[in-house]
């Protein structure tokens, strides 16, 4: 069993193409990043609303797409991207994957991992900057 951490991705990012780890600059993904490597992942994946399941290093370009405008089957059809690609880099029976998305980039991905925790579920923003910032050592990790 392998851990793997899935991280959704932010509005903010910087203006040009960059490797994903470093292309979302919003504190909740840099301490959700930080809190993820706590945890000394097999993997670590963005969940990205244009790109699908993009890895820290895959190079990509800003973008301003987001699950939360999209329809129910929209996001299925995202979901079903995003587990094909899973399948491809995890073992969806197997593994144990930490989740730090919200509801609606995560709600069609969960019936599809057996073993999974969900640490910032039902958390409004600040309260998931709150629990992250105390749960991470500054230093530890990726992060800036």
């Amino acid at each position: 069993m392998a851990v793997i951490a899935l991280i959704s991705c932010v509005s903010k990012k910087l203006p040009h193409r960059a490797k994903a780890r470093d292309l979302y600059i919003s504190p909740l993904f840099r301490m959700s990043l930080r809190y993820a490597l706590q945890y000394s992942p097999a993997k670590v994946f963005i969940l990205s609303a244009k790109y699908g399941l993009v890895g820290l290093e895959e190079e990509i370009e800003p973008y301003d797409v987001t699950l939360n405008e999209m329809s129910a089957w929209e996001r299925r059809e995202w979901a079903a991207r995003v587990v094909a690609r899973l399948r491809e880099e995890c073992d969806l029976e197997r593994d144990h994957f930490v989740v730090l998305a919200g509801r609606k980039y995560r709600e069609y991905l969960l019936p599809h991992l057996r073993s999974y925790e969900v640490p910032l579920a039902g958390m409004p923003i600040g309260k998931q900057l709150q629990f992250l910032k105390a749960r991470t050592v500054r230093g530890r990790g990726y992060g800036r």
